[in-house]
């Protein structure tokens, strides 16, 4: 057994555990959980693995795990719920208590599980009374309510909540980077190349009828591009999500054949992010999935995503041959719509950062939420409101917004060093150092690539 299972959770074994694993520690008998959050994770799925969602916001999902190094099930929970995983480490033997506290006064329809140590201060602030809602001894109690409120806030690491429903443990390199605040000379750098619209550099256009299929086994890959080649079609092709938005981005295809389960950025990500936008939703997906769900589930993704078809692997030449037909007999190329997009997409841009430079800060976030409505694919508004989200101490806005422009331009220097400050400032000290180490490779100057080694060797 391992020793941390037999003892307190405390904040000494907690940032142990934190050292460990490179990622934040949660302190459960602090926290005050909205037991509706647990609707995401089926209580033998949270039983088996020892681990549970302790907060979903937006597209994010913040989950207690005893041991935060489990890909397989990041990567399931991820697949399953559509939103971008961030594992926070537990002491063992309290996360399993939880557990199982937790789900049983879910089915009991209670609305929170209150930690035995929840400070008043969090309780307050999601209306529940300290004086009635702290249980005597050990989390055994939790406040009902008819309409609990929700508590729109992320998690920090820091000793004492703003308005976040759990608390998470500042280690020792929490805020190593305070004294280096997100730079405010890269907001503002508007250069023609690495505007909002212009394609990502090194991106070549096609001509024709284009096919984006983007398919991480090699030989299915090349078996539908061949297929396709044959039928007349211009095929593109991508093995991984992360690269397949830049190419979205740098080709504008007439048609994506996407697989579901793709590294690093799934497919039904791809699918949400392209579909929900004016730029990229008229382009029709074929979904392809190994995983059978049969037609119900068809018809789910077909409204949740907005996929033009699902078709089930293994499938048949004729099945795919007829979807991708159907898809383009009934698609509209948009070549001016898609210019009057890219220029209403630039000047969102321009004018967050106007109104940036005028410190009307909320007002640049409008503007450049703006743009992203209209164009998903454009890094520099990600990169730009991830600063913006960084200078009003939304880190983890932050994080999410830099992660996207990272995803869309992995080449783009001040979005991969902003990031790796705040993953380092969160806490993740693991992502923060794999981070600075691409952004050692994208440095462009011997005394930057030196200072970045020299940071390196701290977090070692």
């Amino acid at each position: 057994m391992n020793r941390d299972d037999y003892e307190t959770d405390d904040v000494s074994v907690l940032k142990r555990l934190s050292e460990k694993f490179g990622v934040p520690a949660i302190d459960l008998n602090q926290i005050c959980l909205l037991l509706d959050d647990l609707e995401l994770v089926p209580r033998e799925i949270a039983e088996r693995h020892v681990m549970a969602p302790v907060l979903q916001k937006d597209d994010r999902l913040f989950v207690a795990m005893s041991n935060p190094e489990d890909r397989t099930v990041i990567d399931e929970l991820e697949f399953v719920t559509g939103k971008k995983v961030y594992p926070y480490v537990a002491v063992r033997r309290t996360l399993v208590q939880m557990i199982d506290v937790a789900y049983s006064l879910r089915e009991q329809g209670k609305a929170y599980y209150v930690g035995p140590r929840c400070p008043p201060e969090v309780l307050r602030k999601v209306g529940l009374d300290p004086a009635t809602s702290l249980p005597p001894r050990g989390p055994e109690h939790a406040s009902r309510m008819s309409s609990p409120p929700r508590v729109e806030a992320s998690i920090r690491a820091e000793p004492i909540p703003r308005n976040e429903p759990g608390l998470v443990v500042q280690d020792a390199m929490d805020f190593a980077s305070e004294s280096s605040p997100l730079p405010e000379s890269d907001f503002s750098e508007l250069s023609d190349e690495l505007s909002a619209v212009s394609a990502i550099p090194g991106g070549m256009p096609g001509t024709g009828r284009t096919i984006f299929v983007v398919e991480d086994e090699d030989d299915i890959r090349a078996m539908v591009k061949r297929l396709l080649e044959g039928k007349g079609y211009n095929v593109i092709e991508s093995a991984n999500g992360r690269e397949a938005l830049r190419m979205v981005k740098e080709h504008s295809p007439d048609l994506i054949v996407l697989d579901a389960m793709l590294p690093e950025v799934h497919g039904f990500d791809i699918a949400r992010r392209i579909k929900g936008s004016k730029r990229y939703g008229h382009i029709p997906i074929i979904m392809v999935s190994a995983v059978y769900r049969g037609w119900r589930y068809a018809e789910d993704l077909r409204e949740s995503c907005g996929v033009e078809h699902y078709i089930e692997k293994p499938f048949k030449i004729k099945e795919l041959l007829e979807a991708v037909e159907s898809c383009l007999e009934s698609e509209t190329p948009g070549s001016q719509r898609d210019r009057e997009l890219d220029q209403e997409a630039e000047r969102a841009l321009r004018a967050g950062v106007q109104a940036y430079q005028d410190n009307r800060l909320d007002e640049a976030v409008t503007h450049l939420k703006r743009g992203i409505e209209l164009d998903p694919l454009a890094y520099r508004l990600h990169f730009h409101l991830g600063l913006l989200y960084g200078k009003k101490d939304k880190v983890y806005d932050a994080i999410a917004a830099l992660e996207r422009a990272v995803e869309i331009n992995s080449r783009h220097f001040p979005a991969i060093k902003n990031l790796a400050i705040l993953y380092q400032k969160a806490g993740f000290r693991n992502k923060a150092t794999e981070m600075w180490e691409r952004a050692l490779n994208h440095a462009s100057d011997d005394i930057t690539k030196k200072s970045i080694r020299e940071h390196l060797l701290t977090l070692f």
